[in-house]
């Protein structure tokens, strides 16, 4: 896992003639491509937690020691701020409403100019899926989205997510709290920050979401918005459900089961580790296409929000 989170968007746009292969390390996905297309790779991020696809310096991989010190570091701040009568009871979740702000990188010829209703509609996608509205086995999170702010910037670079630690450190608004999301365009559909990194890259802190996975974008089987779902759950803390592959940590949520690789497509079931249960192919922190996704688990809403707590509450 890394520091940034990232979904690969050669999992959308490369369903036909690609094979698709799994790294073991950190259960990334790399895309072999047709042979016409060798020259532009997907490329797994060199550094950093990337959630559906992403890269650049502001990725880090996580090993399991630094996973395990994070743990700790989280479990002080929490002890810390509940002497101090910061943090929700024992058994509660913290109420948590999140402004959002979304910066449209287009071109300079205005490609990648969605609509203030494909934002609308994103930010209800966001919410519905952090109550749990599309299944009667999700969780409600507690996590409500509210758009805070649009701004719009014509600039071939930025636009390609060229320049990207400079775009972001001049366009991010809000504090700890607020979920920025950067509409670009290049080769994955999104790249995410995680909570716990905010103190060292708060200028750069969100999401970087491909424009066309909004719904009614054009990227077939990624275009209902479950993009962003899945990249916000890495900015509250979430790992992918095939993080650590089939070992008993896995994700370090007790209710998803452990699965040795990412979802592809969305098959009828799976069952890719010997432990109990079967493969969440329907959850957010999956790779499994937008139709796909239905849910969001308890344990999943209480890790979020124990994060939410210690660093953007």
């Amino acid at each position: 896992m890394r520091s940034f989170i990232t979904r690969p968007r050669a999992l959308a746009v490369l369903m036909a003639g690609t094979a698709l292969a799994f790294s073991p390390l950190g259960g990334q996905a790399t895309a072999q491509l047709p042979a016409d297309q060798v020259g532009k790779p997907c490329l797994t991020p060199a550094e950093g937690p990337s959630a559906r696809g992403g890269f650049g310096a502001d990725h880090r991989e996580l090993s399991a020691a630094e996973q395990k010190a994070i743990d700790a570091k989280t479990a002080e701040i929490l002890k810390a701020k509940a002497a101090r009568g910061l943090a929700p009871q024992a058994g509660k979740l913290a109420a948590a409403s999140v402004p959002v702000y979304v910066h449209v990188m287009r071109s300079s010829s205005g490609a990648g100019d969605v609509t203030a209703t494909q934002i609308n509609q994103q930010i209800a996608e966001l919410n519905q899926d952090f109550a749990g509205g599309e299944s009667s086995q999700a969780a409600n999170t507690g996590f409500t989205f509210y758009l805070a702010g649009t701004d719009r910037f014509n600039n071939n670079t930025w636009h390609r997510d060229g320049q990207s630690t400079k775009y972001r450190s001049q366009t991010r608004k809000g504090g700890k709290n607020a979920l920025n999301i950067w509409l670009v365009d290049f080769s994955y559909l999104g790249i995410s920050t995680f909570p716990w990194d905010y103190r060292q890259k708060k200028a750069v802190d969100g999401i970087r979401v491909h424009w066309d996975s909004l719904p009614g974008g054009s990227i077939i089987h990624f275009n209902l918005g479950g993009t962003a779902t899945h990249e916000t759950g890495h900015w509250l803390g979430l790992y992918h459900t095939f993080q650590g592959g089939c070992t008993n940590t896995n994700d370090q949520v007790s209710d998803t089961p452990a699965e040795s690789t990412p979802t592809t497509g969305c098959p009828a079931t799976r069952d890719s580790c010997p432990a109990n249960g079967t493969d969440p192919i329907h959850n957010y922190m999956d790779y499994s296409w937008d139709s796909c996704y239905e849910e969001f688990t308890g344990g999943q809403a209480a890790r979020a929000h124990k994060m939410w707590t210690a660093y953007r509450a």
